[in-house]
């Protein structure tokens, strides 16, 4: 699909297989329960598009638009992001296990009680952006911004704090423990 204008359209429980969207404008789309599987999309807008209970499993998304779009227990496993915009963009629940995010800009973006396991977000910039509640578990941070990001109730035990900026990252007390120990320290409580 090539220049299609689905604006505000209704997709809910669409199904869609190795679909390439091609300039596609998505923007203000609502979307229950709609699959999603090695779909394509590239410079497709999902501005202001909410999405519930729907799977994007094994999708590529290049230069898409993500502006205020939100994303409600949705499954995004396997999926990649490349040169996309993520703007104001939300995240509440959901699965994005082994998704690829490599060098993305999520300063505004928020994830909560996302899981994250095993993703790749090297070189993301998330400075006073929000992963919080997050299942990080095995997440690939080399060269990450974290400073000032709120990483509340997130895992963060496969941190490499040589290669991750954390200046004024908001974390709880256990999460600080978990930081000191990784730095090497002997953390006691006497």
């Amino acid at each position: 699909m090539t220049g299609e204008d689905w604006y505000g359209r209704d997709l809910t429980g669409a199904r869609f297989a190795g679909v390439a969207f091609v300039d596609v404008d998505l923007t203000e789309i609502q979307d229950e329960g709609s699959t999603f599987e090695d779909c394509t999309f590239a410079g497709v807008r999902f501005n202001a598009s909410v999405h519930t209970d729907a799977a994007f499993a094994n999708c590529t998304f290049t230069r898409c638009s993500f502006f205020d779009a939100r994303f409600v227990r949705c499954k995004l496993v396997g999926s990649s992001f490349d040169r996309c915009t993520f703007e104001a963009m939300v995240a509440d629940g959901g699965n994005w296990g082994f998704v690829s995010l490599r060098g993305a800009d999520l300063r505004s973006a928020r994830f909560t009680g996302t899981r994250l396991r095993e993703a790749d977000l090297s070189r993301t910039r998330c400075e006073g952006g929000s992963l919080r509640d997050a299942d990080l578990s095995g997440a690939s941070f080399d060269g990450a911004d974290l400073s000032r990001c709120d990483l509340r109730g997130s895992d963060l035990t496969g941190l490499d704090l040589a290669t991750v900026r954390l200046r004024g990252a908001l974390v709880t007390v256990d999460q600080a423990v978990v930081i000191a120990e990784c730095l090497g320290l002997d953390v006691r409580v006497d």
